[in-house]
């Protein structure tokens, strides 16, 4: 491989080309084109029956496209499906969690599967999350709020080049969603790329240098850099005022 053509691949998280996820006639993703540079960080918003869940179980290998191509850290998911998913960390809605592991041997379990033996490493991201005192409760008995905490922890171990998010913050309380935002910043500062489903315009603004906004399978905005700053200028709402401009009134089933 040549240089020019290392950097192109070291510039690109994740890479998605013309993703399309069918379940029988009907399209749910329809030719998603997308692209995340390592430390970015986008929203992806969307009404219920968008598309948003399934193009991101598609991205993380958990859903097969009907067409299309995902590249993560340079390795076609298709082609090299288990060294693409080890670099994929994905929290799904809800949480899919080893019920009977306590919420330690649940991360090191799934670290271990990527490679990552540094248990230290885990009990600091338990730390940064609050969930350092339920480490040896199993998962089975934990409140909703927790096991949104234990599934983004759980989406963060190992040397991971994209986090993939469902709706993940939702049902935090303000201290919990402060300590998962800060900890989605300090993976993007460490080069990960970030892609988050939610209904939250809040997070999405405070958090994302990107707003993607979807709907009925398809991309209808891509905003980031000078046009996000100048939309985010405009005062609370303006997120919404767009949103509610691109989106049918109308959900999908």
């Amino acid at each position: 491989m040549s240089s020019e053509n290392t950097t192109r691949s070291e510039q690109v998280a994740l890479q998605v080309s013309a993703l399309t996820v069918s379940y029988g006639k009907r399209v749910a993703v329809d030719g998603l084109d997308l692209s995340l540079a390592p430390g970015e960080i986008a929203a992806l918003l969307g009404p219920n029956g968008a598309g948003k869940s399934t193009a991101l179980l598609a991205m993380a290998g958990a859903v097969m496209p009907s067409r299309g191509t995902i590249t993560v850290a340079g390795a076609d998911l298709a082609d090299n499906p288990l060294q693409a998913r080890a670099r994929i960390g994905f929290a799904d809605q809800p949480p899919s969690l080893y019920e009977f592991f306590t919420v330690a041997e649940h991360l090191a379990f799934v670290g271990e599967a990527r490679g990552d033996t540094d248990s230290s490493g885990q009990r600091a991201l338990l730390a940064d999350l609050g969930l350092q005192h339920i480490a040896d409760r199993m998962c089975r008995e934990l409140s909703f709020g927790m096991r949104q905490r234990v599934g983004l922890a759980t989406a963060l171990v190992g040397d991971i080049a994209v986090v993939l998010l469902d709706e993940t913050l939702n049902g935090l309380d303000p201290r919990a969603a402060k300590s998962a935002r800060d900890v989605l910043q300090t993976a993007a500062e460490r080069g990960i790329a970030v892609l988050m489903s939610t209904h939250l315009l809040g997070v999405a603004e405070r958090l994302a240098q990107r707003i993607l906004i979807m709907d009925r399978g398809t991309l209808r905005a891509d905003v980031s850099g000078d046009e996000l700053g100048e939309l985010l200028d405009k005062g609370p709402g303006a997120i919404e005022e767009l949103y509610l401009s691109l989106v049918d009134s109308d959900e999908v089933a």
